[in-house]
């Protein structure tokens, strides 16, 4: 599994894929073709911008500052500014910006984030900022983060935290929220199944029905017999509103990204977990990554610049001054019909 270095100036502090290619958004849509070659846009934004997404259509992103309340939601033909947008200020530097894109299942592209209050999610359109979630809202006292869009559209994941503090998992029915978006300030679809006594630490979709959550060390007491504890990797089915898998870890997993069946662990350097058995596939501890298990903290930590490519083959993470281009393994997973997908190679 080849581990590939290119150079980067100043550090990244974004990335994505753009076909075979890698685009660093923050940094004015700088790019790296497949054998390292490194081209500079000469864009820069005029202010201190760390983090960035683009919607699955790929036309469209949005930048912000991952401890501040500004954003930017942008046309990237040209690239040109659409609207800015904003978060609550109330915490905004103890904890990560709460905001994330995605696709409905009408074709919409939309914006999901906590323009007014930390413990209220709304939900736009992409481009007009037309608000879909109107009415009137409950008083839930949970600070959203790590939001993350289902891959359909039809569902919506915050892995966010409450005092003491504590980490918490929510997943919310997004067609209920148009009808009703006081269901986003309640528990959502997750929380009175999956009988949960400890911190959820990251959590991330692995496909339109399976969300993963990995809790921490900390237990909650809210549980007499709790299904899913401390220090565990879960995979729990929205559809059946049930655990599938239930797995013991070793080490706190920090942010997770999915990869088919797998996920990628960024705490310290990259791990490859299988998703259902908690064990690690592999792991580069030479490629380093910031030491982060939670979305909060009165000392900022960076959240881990990290890529996992359309076709999981290759894994990008930003480092200090470059960029690692690690070939992950090939991948053969079982999907919930039986049937078996290559990934990787």
């Amino acid at each position: 599994m080849a581990v590939r270095t290119w150079t980067a100036p100043g550090g990244v502090k974004s990335l994505r894929w753009d076909g075979a290619d890698l685009v660093d958004l923050v940094g004015g849509g700088r790019r790296w073709e497949p054998d390292g070659t490194f081209r500079d846009s000469g864009l820069r934004w005029g202010f201190p911008f760390d983090r960035a997404a683009v919607a699955p259509s790929g036309r469209y992103g949005v930048l912000w500052t991952e401890r501040g309340t500004k954003g930017l939601v942008l046309d990237l033909r040209g690239p040109k500014i659409v609207r800015e947008v904003d978060r609550s200020h109330y915490r905004a530097t103890d904890y990560d910006y709460p905001i994330a894109l995605g696709r409905l299942p009408d074709g919409r592209e939309v914006l999901v984030h906590c323009p007014e209050a930390y413990h209220r999610i709304e939900i736009e359109e992409l481009v007009t900022g037309t608000r879909l979630t109107a009415g009137e809202r409950g008083s839930v006292d949970v600070f959203h983060a790590q939001l993350e869009v289902s891959p359909d559209g039809r569902h919506l994941l915050s892995a966010g935290w409450v005092w003491a503090p504590l980490g918490v998992g929510h997943v919310h029915d997004v067609a209920a929220a148009f009808e009703d978006a006081s269901t986003l300030d309640g528990d959502g679809l997750f929380g009175p199944h999956a009988g949960v006594d400890a911190e959820i630490g990251a959590a991330c979709w692995l496909d339109a029905d399976r969300v993963v959550m990995a809790s921490t060390r900390e237990a909650l007491g809210w549980e007499e017999e709790p299904e899913f504890g401390t220090m565990q990797l879960g995979v729990w089915s929205v559809g059946q509103r049930r655990w599938l898998h239930r797995s013991p870890i070793d080490r706190l997993t920090g942010a997770l990204l999915a990869r088919g069946s797998q996920v990628v662990s960024l705490n310290g350097h990259p791990r490859l977990l299988d998703a259902a058995t908690g064990r690690v596939v592999a792991e580069w501890p030479e490629v380093g990554v910031p030491e982060k298990t939670e979305c909060y903290g009165a000392e900022h930590v960076p959240s881990a610049v990290a890529a996992v490519s359309p076709d999981g083959t290759r894994l990008a993470v930003g480092l200090e001054d470059g960029v690692a281009v690690i070939d992950l393994p090939e991948h053969r997973p079982v999907g919930r019909d039986g049937g078996v997908a290559k990934v990787g190679g």
